[in-house]
């Protein structure tokens, strides 16, 4: 059995992390860290979890937990990870940082869009990024896994294959992103209150969302040129689910008759089959089916799909997942099954809750 601890654990990503973990078969959590509920017992946090989970909750002395797990999963804000890690810590037990502390390859470019000091820059280039369908060969081999954001994971498996197989226009990229209210966590906000929520949708860190660098990193890799990007995250009054809808110029070419053509249906969808025909998590759609929250929730599911506009010359590229399972905790469990050299679905192979 692997031992995991989870720091973090009465968060909304933690709380899934445990969900999760608890009915996996390989899996025994030896640690419910949770530095506002010390010594409360878990289920006393979430009652769900009555009969169920009979722990207490424990501080988050990682020190400590490392000798007691073989994965750690921190669920906790920016920063965190980064202060405590060190490496006798990783030379105990594996780490999957679900915060962006080794996301960003960049220091300069975390310590801006973060706004604090980055603790330990050492690590940064050793983290694997945690996006398994485009980087498993990186996670295999790693005891530090930074598990991507819940936008940039929707956003890049929406986008990267035509970026992969130079179909679109790199400098034309827009990102249009929405999400449930579980993506801005436990915390008690006053912009997250019902009142403030319910009936309502607004745009929010607009020209300036911290996700915004962490997606260009990984969108630039993907077309081997830097990118930049209009990234728009908008808050819609729903507990789980991220919809992206992209948009890029399609890359005409010269035909024989000296007109230009832009790529076919066909040509797009054998650029998405290239990518995702083999992988368990990404479905891409039938022609002309746009995903939707409802069909992925409390899934480790990605719907993708698209739609040409060639009147304008343009593809719009859509996404849909929960945020909370393949945007946070199903991933970070993705990643662990390949760190310990478990088939990467166990424990993953949930059926989208309807209705």
């Amino acid at each position: 059995m692997i031992k995991a601890g989870i720091i973090g654990a009465t968060g909304y990503a933690g709380g899934e992390l445990v969900r999760l973990l608890t009915a996996h078969p390989d899996v025994e959590i030896v640690w419910y860290g949770s530095r506002s509920y010390i010594d409360k017992k878990y289920y006393e946090v979430y009652k769900n979890m009555f009969q169920i989970v009979d722990a207490v909750c424990l501080d988050d002395n990682m020190e400590e937990l490392a000798k007691q797990a073989d994965v750690i999963f921190t669920a906790t804000p920016q920063g965190f990870c980064a202060s405590l890690i060190n490496e006798e810590i990783l030379s105990n037990a594996k780490i999957v940082d679900l915060s962006a502390d080794f996301r960003i390859k960049d220091v300069a470019t975390y310590e801006k869009w973060y706004g604090i000091e980055h603790k330990a820059p050492q690590y940064i280039e050793e983290a694997a990024y945690g996006l398994c369908e485009i980087n498993r060969a990186a996670v295999k081999n790693a005891r530090l896994v930074a598990n991507p954001g819940c936008y940039p994971t929707c956003s890049t498996l929406s986008i990267y294959p035509l970026l992969k197989e130079g179909l679109i226009d790199p400098s034309t990229v827009i990102i249009d992103a929405k999400s449930g209210t579980s993506g801005a966590g436990r915390g008690a906000k006053v912009d997250n209150l019902y009142c403030e929520v319910n009936e309502n949708i607004k745009a929010y860190g607009v020209a300036n969302h911290r996700h915004t660098p962490e997606i260009e990193e990984q969108l630039s890799l993907a077309a081997g040129e830097e990118m930049l990007i209009n990234f728009t995250p908008h808050l819609v009054p729903m507990n789980r689910g991220i919809l992206i809808t992209a948009y890029a110029s399609l890359k005409s070419t010269l035909q024989p008759d000296g007109t230009r053509a832009f790529p076919s249906y066909e040509e797009v969808r054998a650029a998405y089959d290239k990518y995702y025909d083999k992988e368990k998590f990404v479905r891409v759609l039938d022609k002309n089916v746009c995903p939707e929250t409802k069909w992925v929730e409390g899934s480790n599911y990605v719907d993708v799909n698209f739609k040409i506009d060639e009147r304008t010359g343009r593809i719009i590229m859509m996404g849909a997942m929960d945020n909370l399972v393949k945007g946070a905790a199903g991933q970070a469990v993705q990643n662990m099954n390949l760190m310990f050299g478990l088939p990467e679905t166990k424990g993953l192979e949930l059926v989208p809750m309807f209705p």
